[in-house]
Parts: C-alpha cells; structure tokens; sequence
C-alpha cells in the first residue's frame, strides 16, 4: 500500500474516532489521549506522525506590530533545519514562542502529536525536552569544565541532595561521552572563564546535552568564532542530528551550506521560502528581503 493510502486510511480512522467521542463522550481509548490506536503517555513526546515540532497559523504582536504572522513550520525527528532571514523577521520571536518565553495571541504549538507546548511554562518545557541556547554563551566561568557539565545533570537540586551528591557510573560515562562530543575533553579541568569564545559556546552546549533533549534550538551559535572553531562547530551539529532535532538560526551562509539539508526563510513573521540553500538562494523573493544581489 502506498504511503498516500495509508494516510488516507489513517485520517478516515481518525474522523470516525472523533465522530464516536462526540456522541458517546469517550475516546475507544476510555477517553484516554491516543493517535492512530497508540496510547499516549503524559510527558511523552510522541513522534509516530513524523513531526517532533509543529506550529500552525502561530501569530503573536508587540504594541501593534505583528512579529509573527500566520507561522506555520514543522520539523522531523532527527532533523537538522536552518533558519535564516532577515533582522526582525521573527526568529527569535518563534524561539520564545516555542519555550514559552512568549504567548502567541492565536495559533497551536506542538511538541510531538500530543503535548499542548501552549499549556506550559518555560521550565516545564526545558524538562519535557526542548533545550535553547541563546547567542551569547551563559556558562559558570568561576567553575571547572567537569563542574559546569555536572551542574547541568539532570538531579534533585536540593540543598541536602547536592551535599550529598556523586557521580553514579551511568552519569559519568555520560559526562564524558558529552566532553568528546564537545571537543573538551582535554580542557575538563579548565576554569571556564579561561576557554576561549568558541569553546565556552561548546561548553554550554554541553550542558544542554547533559540533560538530553530531544529538540535543541540554537541562536547564532557561530557568531565570533574564529574559521577553526566554526569548522569544528560544523562538525559537532552533524555529530548530534539524527540523535536529537536541532533548530538552528544563522546568518553565516558558509556555515549553513556545511550542516543543512532543509532551509526555512523567515520574513516579516512568515515563511518566504523553504528548501535546500541552493533553493532559496536562488529564490527572487529571498534575493530581494535579504540576500540582495
């Protein structure tokens, strides 16, 4: 069966569950939340649709003017997009949108099929999996390496339970699985405020990874760095797509030539263009906005 049929069957299924629940008031499930005959767990980020993030018709002003208009973007489990476009398109505004920094005035914002990204505050969505890196780096520069990445763990932040704490042996072959993923594993003893630019902006991914997200959105992650780091930055993303979805705004188009396959331009809070960079390079309504001739 051809995969347009069985998303033809899968809609009609649906359509006759919602029918059911209307006039009997319960889904087949017992009015448990389920798609496609798959129960869903509270929490889960359910990817069986092929979409781990989806916005539609997002829209949200600022003192009369529309930062984001009609927004409608999806992204794949795995998937590496880029973001460009330019300033005042709406970029970040759709950062804070989907981490809950900023309600949308109208619009549905998912994580998976099933968690409501709308019903939730900016920590609980950092703990449902969704973490953001902004583009100056915000690391503990007082602190070793080894100890920011600690710090990052996943654990009860209690006063008592930090006392107390060590390392189990699952946590510390993550922490250093994390500072080879990062490119620090010879600087794990090194204060913070002594790496250079480009590794305290690895470092802080670090720390993001450390809580295993399942969605990174980054922010300009290449600004500042010298030719090496960017190249090594480039290497990083690649190294991370496929085990998590990254969502990364830049403006550098030699760094989005080196990691893309997909991407999204942003104009006016709405999608220009979308496609591979060659694509939209060569798109007369982005040469227009923003890439100029």
């Amino acid at each position: 069966m051809t995969p347009d049929l069985l998303e033809q069957g899968a809609r009609r299924i649906e359509a006759h569950r919602a029918a059911m629940a209307a006039r009997t008031g319960q889904t087949e499930s017992g009015g448990r939340a389920a798609g496609f005959s798959r129960l869903h767990t509270p929490g889960e980020v359910d990817v069986t649709h092929g979409r781990i993030l989806y916005l539609e018709e997002v829209s949200v002003s600022f003192d009369g003017f529309k930062a984001i208009n009609k927004l409608s973007l999806d992204i794949a489990p795995g998937e590496l997009r880029c973001i460009i476009g330019p300033n005042g398109a709406g970029k970040t505004t759709m950062m804070d949108i989907i981490t809950g920094k900023t309600r949308p005035d109208e619009g549905r914002v998912y994580f998976g099929s099933t968690i409501d990204l709308l019903r939730y505050t900016e920590p609980e969505i950092a703990g449902l999996g969704i973490g953001r890196k902004f583009q100056k780096p915000t690391v503990f520069e007082q602190l070793t390496v080894f100890e920011n990445l600690e710090l990052a763990l996943k654990t009860n932040k209690s006063v008592t339970a930090s006392m107390f704490f060590r390392l189990d042996s699952a946590q510390s072959d993550r922490l250093l699985d994390v500072l080879h993923t990062i490119h620090l594993a010879d600087s794990v003893s090194a204060q913070a405020g002594n790496l250079s630019h480009g590794q305290k902006q690895w470092l802080e991914i670090g720390m993001l990874l450390m809580q295993d997200p399942k969605l990174l959105l980054l922010d300009e992650p290449v600004a500042g760095m010298t030719d090496e780091e960017t190249e090594r930055t480039a290497e990083l993303f690649l190294s991370l797509k496929g085990k998590h979805s990254l969502m990364v705004v830049e403006h550098d188009m030699s760094f989005i030539n080196t990691i893309s396959d997909i991407v999204t331009v942003l104009c006016e809070g709405a999608v220009l263009a979308q496609g591979t960079l060659a694509q939209v390079q060569a798109d007369e309504r982005v040469i227009e906005v923003y890439l100029g001739r």
